[in-house]
């Protein structure tokens, strides 16, 4: 093990209490199934006071093994609560494999003190977590976080000043942007600010206030969205004001002084902390993910990557066995100089469509060679590119009658692959269909599309989206993406929309296809078709949608 980096004066010694976890955690750990075999029975020592920078009390829970012998630590703070899911899932289950685990409310949530402001206070109150550590007797000196979510922005945070003690990281669906959680293009993710907004406001509460602000926000979600103005509509349902969320909502231009400082990106271009990454291909976060591994592998830093057939939800329920697996594998080759249980690639995908399977792949991104394909006047969608530039369909948009959003990657239970018939059945909805395909094709990587669109108000937005078509007709939607379209009287605006990223396999006897239309409600905010802004419109102006010839989506191709 490693010796304590901070001194090297001999540590007191300390009896921890005997005190087990709690009931619920123990109830949930026991439904459980899949787990590497416990270890040692956990400890636990809840309540506890860390002074942060500024003497705010941040309150802490202990798990520990109930073991003698010197065992590394593990960080975990989350604006969540301490309670289920947290305390079985990180305290008690790392507990049991031979790890302390200090779980921690971030300020002003769960009886912490302060105020709880959105990423501003992480970086601080993480080193000042670090700080008390240093002064327990059973802290050796070896250190690790974990953790989905906003627990990803803490660890990003504290990565940016690194405390020597730091030797690993496991960021689970994390984000290290939070604009770009809220906002893509400058079109805010409306669905999941609210979502986001009534979890940090209610889920360090307890498990009964959380779900009954759950369930309120599903019943008023449609008042709240077709509100006009949005702003403030929310408050409804969330039971009062929140000064960040009304923030986040009024600030979609990334470069407003507001979200200065907000990105923990940069901490990813340091190569000093082995870090693992988990996401799912419909997670919310999941092109946050795959940037954070770019980052770190343009920085020469040793990393993994997971991703696996999930939503930003599902990967912590149906795909927790292979997410603690992956965590708990990580950290104990980089805190316990354990290494055996690390796989021989750094990264591992799940392969969706036909024959899926899990792939091992020894770098990412991937650099195949790219196939355009190309819409037509009549609906196909073809290999040969277009003679000309000329209209090829239009559309008229409603905003206050939008196209709705369906699947993808949504915080909601909704997340995930859909079946698109009804989407693709309106009139504001443009398909092109490819042919039968005769083999099978498998697409690796990211997505893109190029629109030449022209507008008669000069606003819209154009929503964008790649389907699988099999034998029966029904549409699967596999990735998709959005973006703003200015135009200038009748000439076309040329826009390329990033659609993420994915790997799936189109069987033969299906067919591709390419979903077009100007937007995704409640999803994004709508375009009110007017130049003002989308949270404080009252008015909304209809536009007609123009797609042009010269337009093509661009698929990476997979091997066969």
């Amino acid at each position: 093990m490693t010796s304590p980096t901070h001194d090297a004066l001999p540590r007191p010694a300390r009896t921890l209490p005997s005190a087990k976890p709690p009931l619920s955690a123990r109830l949930m750990r026991a439904t459980w199934r899949g787990l590497p075999a416990a270890r040692h029975k956990a400890g636990w020592e809840p309540g506890l006071t860390v002074p942060a920078a500024d003497g705010s009390a941040l309150i802490t829970d202990h798990y520990f093994p109930r073991d003698a012998g010197d065992f590394p630590t593990l960080l975990v703070r989350s604006p969540y609560g301490r309670g289920v899911p947290w305390s079985p899932q990180y305290g008690m289950l790392f507990a049991e494999q031979g790890f302390h685990v200090i779980l921690q409310s971030c300020r002003g949530t769960g009886g912490s003190g302060g105020t709880f402001d959105l990423w501003r206070n992480e970086a601080v109150d993480g080193l000042a977590t670090v700080n008390w550590l240093r002064e327990q007797p059973w802290f050796d000196g070896t250190l690790g976080t974990v953790g989905p979510s906003y627990l990803g922005y803490v660890q990003w945070a504290l990565a940016l000043d690194p405390p020597p003690e730091l030797k690993a990281m496991v960021v689970q669906v994390g984000l290290h942007d939070p604009y770009a959680l809220f906002h893509t293009d400058g079109v805010l993710h409306l669905e999941n600010a609210l979502l986001v907004g009534a979890g940090m406001t209610y889920q360090h509460r307890g498990m009964r206030p959380f779900v009954k602000a759950t369930m309120r926000l599903r019943r008023h979600l449609k008042d709240i969205v077709d509100a006009r103005p949005l702003k403030g509509a929310y408050t409804a349902a969330l039971g009062q004001q929140v000064p960040w969320l009304d923030d986040v909502m009024t600030h979609p231009d990334a470069d407003a002084p507001y979200w200065r400082g907000a990105s923990a990106g940069g901490a990813a271009d340091r190569p000093g902390i082995p870090t693992a990454l988990v996401t799912g291909w419909h997670d919310a976060l999941v092109d946050q993910t795959f940037q954070q591994y770019a980052r770190l592998r343009r920085a020469g830093g040793e990393a993994a990557l997971l991703v696996g057939p999930w939503t930003h939800t599902s990967a912590l329920t149906r795909g927790w066995p292979e997410v603690f697996a992956e965590s708990l594998a990580w950290l104990r080759a980089h805190l316990c100089d354990d290494p055996s249980e690390l796989r021989p690639t750094p990264v591992r995908i799940h392969r969706g469509g036909a024959d899926a399977a899990w792939q091992d792949l020894d770098a990412w991104p991937l650099t195949p060679a790219t196939t355009s394909w190309f819409p037509t006047a009549d609906g196909h969608l073809t290999e040969q590119p277009p003679t000309d530039a000329a209209p090829l369909a239009s559309f008229r948009h409603d905003p206050a009658a939008p196209a709705p959003s369906l699947g993808g990657p949504l915080l909601s239970a909704t997340a995930g692959a859909r079946n698109n018939g009804t989407l693709e059945s309106r009139d504001d909805v443009l398909t092109f269909t490819g042919p039968v395909l005769t083999a099978p094709v498998t697409v690796l990587g990211a997505v893109s599309a190029r629109i030449s669109v022209s507008t008669d108000t000069g606003h819209a937005d154009v929503f964008t989206r790649l389907c699988d078509v099999d034998a029966a007709g029904r549409s699967t939607n596999v990735c998709d993406g959005l973006a703003r379209v200015l135009t200038a009287g009748e000439d076309p605006a040329h826009v390329t929309v990033p659609m993420s990223v994915t790997a799936y396999r189109f069987a033969a006897g299906h067919r591709i296809r390419w979903q077009i239309s100007a937007g995704a409600h409640p999803r994004y905010a709508r375009n009110p078709g007017t130049g003002e802004s989308r949270v404080e419109a009252r008015e909304f102006v209809p536009v007609r949608v123009t797609v042009h010839a010269d337009s093509l989506i661009m698929l990476p191709q997979g091997e066969e």
